[in-house]
């Protein structure tokens, strides 16, 4: 067994550090824990001092929740501010010590020094300073730059640069976040003197921002009424409703918190109102103060509208309401997703990720893990970056999903459905759609086109320009002829419609790939150290030789799409010529025909799985196989056994499913599961992107 020490000698650590609080310090810290897990199976995370002995410390709860590491909040956790106030010398000692721990089961650490809620000496940077050159961890010095000139950004980090050199410690990178937008590209310039990468990440309100459920625990509050589910949106201002109705009216914008009385039943009719009109910016929530509930009156009338908006009541007068609400920062946490998106979008789009890593001095990672791909994944997307339409707009998953799609730049979109209804409902949901196009298919200019085109594909099927008006309203028509035209590259759908629903389009309109007369599946299932391709498991249910190799070259194209060598699998109960039987001989027949068509893959078959993936079996096997012990793309004789095999392996060995992936089409639909979640519907659209741009080469 390999000792701790050349454990920890392979394991890459960064320490990030700041000399204040506020800086922002988890959004950098969250950041680079995704560039880690992506390039290294088991990146972890530590807290040398922790934020709290009272509470969790939720900023230690949010990155465990990302790292890829096996390590428990407790391994996660050093010291308490207490144990450094009474012994440093001990306080240090023990934080080596767990650390130590912590780096055996990781091949990469993210370290995030405290949060300056207590004082520890004259100088807690020159403790964090200590702990990180006994930890043999280079420091990534996150400043804040709000409300600072670039001057006074540049002598804050002369001192910080000093008492690092004082203790010795290696300052690798340095991230002047929180900055005024206008200030963005004068920050890393005016720091070059210290030969270190620099970067510089705008100041966004969103990230301080409170939920309206922080604010009701702020306030002493209950809910009155609205959608509960609304109670995670931010609330990005706060507004007393001491004016008349129309005054307030004037100045509400996005996001916005009204705190009113409630008894001014003329201002709470006014808000319900314009919260769902038209026209009217969408309201975080109103806080009716003072104890005061409206009218029986009123209050049957706000219920015969059936808010969503949230209503909070508390005992609070208007001024202390106020500062309380004003006090209230937001909490970056595990449950909030779309803080989480814009931190990672915006590290993605200010830190050079490979400039960094490289100071981090992280190794090559020989194996790939299902979070590696997934990150992989969204990288490759972004890459690209295609058009994608959803149809299901009316679908709060697929809102959700699109709103970390445009925030992370993964691709373009198109939502299909009623704009108003959808905008509201984003808005409501405290998600940004505002960089995708939506259009209502029965109203859309494009109707005529693609009645028309659908009409000459179908023609000989007796369609008609009349009839085909119809069809293409459909949601699933109106997309895929969105992709036909070339107006979108793929379509995404099936979050609430049947498989049918969303590929029987596909079939009549974008047709297959020339020499490819199947339209199958497969799904990449992510081991603890691999990626595999199975199919076809979810669309043809006992396919003909024919089909069978058609399956077989389409897997092999889709896997190596995504990073997997293919050499193909064609499974059957009989190994090489030992078995006979219809059910073998058909898979001999289309190994045979798609080796014929594709000689220059690898492809076994008929072969069993176990002589397939175990090199031991398929040493006695077929010991001369390049496939046998080594296959990566695995295409079952039907569905019954596909289906159940992914999901016997899904479950018993702890794999993550990713799929179906359509295949076969000359541009990419993508069918999803009707209980999908909506990192399901961001990793198709993913998915669909890398599949379009595979399509155009």
């Amino acid at each position: 067994m390999p000792s701790a020490d050349s454990d920890i000698k392979h394991t890459s650590s960064v320490y990030i550090a700041s000399p204040e609080g506020d800086t922002g310090k988890s959004t950098v810290a969250l950041g680079v824990l995704h560039m880690l897990g992506a390039t290294t199976a088991r990146a972890g995370v530590f807290r040398p001092i922790a934020r709290s002995t009272t509470e969790p410390d939720y900023v230690l709860e949010l990155l465990l929740e990302h790292c890829t590491a096996d390590i428990t909040y407790e391994q996660a956790m050093g010291v308490s501010y207490e144990q450094v106030h009474e012994d440093p010398e001990a306080a240090l000692s023990e934080i080596v010590m767990r650390f130590h721990t912590v780096a055996e089961r990781c091949d990469s650490v993210v370290i995030i020094g405290s949060d300056y809620t207590d004082i520890v000496s004259p100088s807690e940077l020159n403790f964090n300073a200590r702990i990180a050159v006994n930890l043999g961890a280079p420091v990534l010095l996150t400043v804040r730059g709000a409300g600072r000139t670039v001057e006074e950004v540049q002598q804050l980090v002369a001192v910080c640069e000093a008492e690092l050199s004082a203790q010795r410690a290696h300052l690798a990178a340095i991230v002047v976040n929180r900055c005024d937008p206008g200030m963005l590209d004068e920050m890393p310039p005016a720091l070059t003197g210290y030969g270190v990468p620099t970067w510089s990440i705008p100041e966004v309100p969103l990230l301080q921002a409170p939920t309206m459920a922080e604010l009701c625990k702020a306030i002493g509050g209950e809910i009155y009424s609205g959608d509960p589910e609304l109670l995670h949106r931010e609330a990005m201002k706060v507004m007393v409703g001491g004016m008349t109705a129309e005054h307030i009216l004037e100045r509400l914008t996005e996001g916005v918190v009204v705190i009113a009385p409630g008894d001014r039943s003329d201002v709470l009719l006014s808000l319900v109102n314009a919260h769902e009109a038209e026209g009217f910016p969408s309201l975080a929530g109103i806080i009716m103060n003072g104890a005061m509930l409206p009218h029986p009156s009123i209050a049957r009338l706000m219920a015969g509208l059936k808010p969503r908006l949230p209503i909070l009541t508390t005992k609070l007068g208007t001024y202390d309401s106020a500062s309380a609400a004003a006090r209230t920062r937001g909490r970056f946490t595990i449950g909030s997703q779309r803080k989480i998106d814009t931190a990672l979008s915006l590290m993605e789009e200010r830190v050079d990720s490979g400039e960094l890593l490289a100071k981090i001095d992280v190794p090559i990672p020989s194996v790939v893990t299902p979070q590696m791909f997934e990150y992989q994944l969204i990288h490759r997307a972004r890459e690209v970056r295609r058009h994608i339409v959803l149809p299901e707009g009316d679908d709060d998953r697929v809102l959700r999903a699109a709103g970390r799609v445009l925030q992370r730049g993964i691709a373009d979109l198109t939502i299909l459905g009623d704009e108003n209804a959808i905008r509201a409902r984003a808005a409501e949901l405290g998600v940004d759609i505002g960089g995708a196009k939506v259009i209502e298919p029965r109203t859309s200019d494009l109707l005529d086109k693609f009645a028309a085109e659908y009409a000459r594909l179908r023609k000989h099927k007796g369609m008609t320009v009349e009839r085909a008006r119809e069809v293409v309203v459909d949601i699933s028509y109106f997309g895929t002829m969105m992709v036909h035209m070339g107006i979108a590259d793929g379509m995404v759908s099936g979050a609430a419609h049947t498989t049918a629903h969303t590929i029987r389009p596909s079939f009549e309109i974008i047709k297959t790939v020339p020499g490819v007369e199947t339209v199958s599946s497969v799904f990449l299932m992510c081991l603890s150290d691999r990626v595999l391709a199975y199919g076809d498991c979810a669309v043809v249910p006992d396919p003909t030789a024919e089909q069978l190799a058609d399956i077989a070259i389409s897997s092999a194209v889709t896997a190596e799409q995504f990073g997997i060598e293919p050499r193909v699998a064609l499974l059957s109960y009989s190994t090489g010529e030992s078995g006979t039987g219809a059910d073998v001989d058909k898979v001999r027949a289309a190994t045979k025909l798609a080796r014929e068509r594709r000689p220059d893959l690898l492809l076994e078959g008929p072969i069993q799985y176990d002589a397939a993936i175990e090199p031991t079996v398929a040493k006695s096997k077929l010991p001369d196989s390049e496939v046998a012990g080594r296959a990566t793309v695995f295409i079952f004789p039907d569905l019954n056994t596909g289906n159940n095999t992914y999901k016997a392996v899904q479950r018993s060995a702890g794999a993550v499913a990713v799929g179906p992936v359509l295949q076969g089409l000359n541009k990419p639909v993508n069918d999803l599961s009707r209980g999908a979640l909506v990192q399901d519907i961001v990793n198709t659209i993913a998915i669909t992107a890398i599949q379009a741009a595979g399509a155009e080469q």
